[in-house]
C-alpha cells in the first residue's frame, strides 16, 4: 500500500460531454487525471498526458488522449505552461532548515561586531533563566578578532544565566558560552573529538567559545534535544520544509543528514504515517565519526528500508570525509596557507582516511551506499580510495560525493570511471561570478582559482548532480540549472545537461531512475509546471522563472493558485 500524498485542493474537472465514445470507456488505461495544452519535455510533439494510480500512462497528442477519458478523469489545462519532470535536489537539509529551533537569535542580516552584540542583547530579553538559546548566522571571521575579546567572553558577558550555542553561516563551527560548554563537558583540558577542533588559546590554553565540526555539533545535539515541545517542533519544521520544497518543483529529496540522536527519524515516519509527505525521499543516517561503530551499524540494519512503494527510503548513509576550507578543517594534500588552527596544517577528517574502507565495506554487507561530503583535496582523494576498494570487491552500490570544491588533476577521471557520483551546489552569487577570493588567504591563488571543478569532472562523464544544500543556498533548483548554463565552459554547457543534473541523474545516484527523474510511460507522474519553456531561455529568465504547480505520483502538492 502506498503511503503518500498530503492532502491538497482538488483542481476543479472540466464538464465532460458527448465528446467521448464509448470506445474510450472500454480501454484498460483509463485514466484519473489528464493534463492538457502543455509542451511536454522530451516529447516535442506532445499536447497531453494522461495519469493512472500515480503512473504515466500516456504521453501523446491531444486526440489520441482522449482515448484515455472518461467521465471520471480530471482534466486539467495546463494552458500552453511547460511540463518538465520533478525536481530532485539530492542534498538538501529540508528537516532543519524550515526549523524553528534554532532561529532563536537570526544574525545572517549583521555585518559586523556590534550588529551582533546589539542583536544577541535583544534576543536575551526573550529568555527565561536557564533556557538555551539556539541561534544562527554569525560569520567566523567577525568573532575572531585578534585584539578585541575572546568569542567566549562575548557570549558570557551578554548571557551570564543561559547556555548559548550559534551555529556559523556554513553550520561547520558553533559560538558557543561557558554555560553551554560545561553542560557539553567541555572544558579546557578536553581532547578533541573525532572529526572536531575544540578551540584554545595558543598561550594560555584557555578556551575562545568557538567548536569546530563535531565538537560543535556534540553541543547542538544537547542543547536541540532540550527545547521544549521538542516533538512537536520538529513535526512542524519538517512539514515547513516539505512545503518550501514542493513550491520549487522538488519532488524528491536526498537527505543532507538526518540526525537520528535527535529524534528526527521519528518525526519522518510520523509523517509518513499520516500521509503528509509531499515529496519521495532518501533519508541518510548520519554516522556519528565519535561513536563505536558497531552500535551504529546495528541501528542502521534494523532501520534500512529498499522498499519503493514508499516514499521514504533509508538505503544510503551520510559520512563526513572531512570539514570545510574557510575554518580550515577540510582535508588537504598541501598544507594551508593560513588557518585558525595551525596545529592542523592539513585539515582534520571526520572519519579517517583508514577506516572510510571498513565503514563502507560493512555498510554494504547491511545494504547501504553512501553520501559522503568531501571538500578538500586528500578528502576527496580518500574517499575515491575507499571507493576504489570497494568496487575491486565487486560492491555495485551508489556511491556519491558532494561539495567537491577541491579535486586533484589526478584524480578527476576517477569519478568516471569508479561510477562515484559528482554532487555540486550552484546557488550562490559569489558561484555565478566565479569569485573565490574568500579562498585565497587559505589556500593561497593557484588553488583558489582551481576551486569547484564541475565542467573537467562533467566532460569525463561521470555522473553529475547538481542540488541545494538549502539552506545554506537558495533552494530554487532553476537558480542551480541558471548557473549552470551562465557559467558556460566552467559548468555545465547546455541546458539539457544541466536538467539532467537536476533529474535523472540524481534518480541514478538515488537508485531510483526506474520509477521517476523523467517523463516516460509507466513512470511515476513527478512534474513541475513552468510558466515557460526554460531551453529557449537567457540564463536570467530561468532563475526567473515561476513554478505554477508541482505533481506527486499523479497527485497536486502545490499550486500557486492556491498560494
Amino acid at each position: 500500500m502506498k503511503q503518500t500524498k498530503t492532502p491538497h485542493k482538488l483542481v476543479k474537472c472540466l464538464a465532460l460531454t458527448g465528446l467521448f465514445t464509448l470506445s474510450a470507456c472500454a480501454n484498460d488505461e483509463l485514466a484519473d487525471t489528464l493534463l492538457t495544452n502543455t509542451h511536454v519535455y522530451g516529447h516535442d510533439q506532445a499536447t497531453s498526458l494522461a495519469i493512472k494510480d500515480g503512473k504515466i500512462v500516456y504521453i501523446g497528442n491531444s486526440i489520441n488522449a482522449m482515448d484515455h477519458v472518461s467521465n471520471q478523469t480530471k482534466v486539467i489545462d495546463l494552458k500552453g505552461h511547460y511540463l518538465l519532470p520533478g525536481f530532485i535536489d539530492n542534498h538538501n537539509h529540508v528537516f532543519e532548515a524550515a526549523s524553528e529551533i534554532g532561529s532563536d537569535c537570526l544574525l545572517d542580516d549583521e555585518t559586523n561586531l556590534n550588529g551582533y552584540i546589539r542583536t544577541l542583547t535583544s534576543c536575551k530579553n526573550q529568555l527565561e533563566t536557564g533556557e538555551w538559546l539556539l541561534g544562527y548566522g554569525h560569520q567566523l571571521s567577525v568573532v575572531m578578532q585578534e585584539n578585541g575579546p575572546t568569542p567566549l567572553a562575548i557570549l558570557d558577558k551578554i548571557f551570564p544565566d543561559n547556555p548559548v550555542v550559534i551555529m556559523e553561516q556554513t553550520s561547520h563551527s558553533m559560538w558557543v558560552n561557558s554555560l553551554a560548554l560545561a553542560k557539553a563537558k567541555i572544558s579546557a583540558h578536553t581532547a578533541d573529538p573525532q572529526g572536531g577542533k575544540i578551540l584554545k588559546d595558543e598561550e594560555s590554553g584557555k578556551l575562545l567559545g568557538i567548536l569546530f565540526d563535531n565538537a560543535g555539533d556534540l553541543v547542538m545535539e544537547q542543547a536541540w534535544k532540550s527545547q521544549p515541545n521538542l516533538q512537536q517542533a520538529n513535526y512542524q519544521g519538517l512539514l515547513n520544509g516539505l512545503a518550501a520544497a514542493a513550491e520549487h518543483g522538488i519532488t524528491t529529496i536526498g537527505d543532507g543528514r538526518l540526525y537520528w540522536k535527535r529524534d528526527w527519524l521519528e518525526t519522518w515516519l510520523a509523517v509518513e504515517s499520516h500521509d503528509e509527505l509531499t515529496a519521495r525521499v532518501s533519508l541518510r543516517p548520519w554516522i556519528y565519526p565519535a561513536d563505536e561503530p558497531q552500535a551504529q551499524l546495528d541501528f542502521f540494519k534494523k532501520i534500512h528500508s529498499d522498499d519503493k512503494q514508499r516514499l521514504l527510503l533509508i538505503n544510503q548513509v551520510k559520512i563526513y570525509s572531512d570539514g570545510i576550507i574557510i575554518n580550515g578543517t577540510a582535508s588537504t594534500l598541501a598544507p594551508y596557507d593560513w588557518s585558525y588552527t595551525p596545529e592542523l596544517p592539513r585539515g582534520l577528517e571526520y572519519v579517517p582516511a583508514s577506516k572510510m574502507a571498513w565503514w563502507l565495506t560493512e555498510l554494504n554487507k547491511i545494504g547501504y551506499g553512501a553520501h559522503i561530503h568531501a571538500i578538500g583535496d586528500a578528502g576527496v582523494r580518500n574517499t575515491l580510495d575507499a571507493i576504489e576498494t570497494l568496487r575491486s570487491q565487486g560492491a555495485t552500490r551508489p556511491y556519491a560525493m558532494t561539495h567537491l570544491e577541491m579535486v586533484s588533476p589526478q584524480d578527476i577521471k576517477r569519478f568516471a570511471s569508479l561510477k562515484v557520483d559528482a554532487d555540486f551546489q550552484l546557488g550562490s552569487d559569489y558561484i555565478a561570478a566565479q569569485d573565490h577570493e574568500w579562498a585565497i588567504p587559505f589556500i593561497g591563488k593557484q588553488r583558489a582559482h582551481a576551486l569547484l571543478p564541475i565542467n573537467p569532472i562533467f566532460k569525463t562523464g561521470a555522473n553529475v548532480t547538481l542540488s541545494s544544500d538549502w539552506n545554506v543556498n537558495d533552494i530554487n533548483p532553476l537558480v542551480g540549472i541558471a548557473n549552470a548554463v551562465y557559467l558556460q565552459n566552467a559548468g555545465i554547457t547546455d541546458i539539457h545537461s544541466a536538467i539532467a543534473a537536476y533529474t535523472i541523474n540524481p534518480a541514478n545516484a538515488l537508485g531510483i531512475s526506474d520509477i521517476t527523474g523523467s517523463i516516460v510511460l509507466g513512470k511515476s507522474a513527478d512534474f513541475v509546471v513552468l510558466e515557460r519553456d526554460i531551453t529557449q531561455a537567457t540564463a536570467k529568465q530561468i532563475a526567473d522563472t515561476q513554478i505554477l504547480m508541482t505533481w506527486l505520483e499523479g497527485e497536486l502538492v502545490f499550486d500557486l493558485n492556491d498560494q
